[in-house]
């Protein structure tokens, strides 16, 4: 346990901003997933695909995740969907 009052805050703020990036994080895992499995379904694919890019983005100009990840993320949403429109 902190002994300053500096480092008591940066604790409480530190626990403050780590729930908030874990509700973040399950809301993008929950998207991708859920844009994923429309991918599968063939329904409404496009527009779960455009909810879930949209939670990236946000997430990644936040620095919850990182850009790069992001952008791989997204990339492979939309390849998925390219090769499920091809058939």
């Amino acid at each position: 346990m902190p002994i300053k009052r500096s480092a008591m805050k940066a604790l409480r703020q530190g626990r403050k901003r780590q729930i908030v990036n874990l509700r973040v994080k399950r809301g993008l895992k929950e998207a991708v997933k859920i844009a994923r499995k429309a991918i599968a379904e063939n329904r409404e694919a496009l527009s779960r695909i455009t909810e879930a890019v949209k939670i990236l983005d946000k997430a990644a100009k936040k620095g919850i995740i990182k850009k790069n990840t992001a952008a791989r993320k997204k990339s492979r949403l939309y390849r998925a969907l390219k090769k499920i429109s091809k058939k």
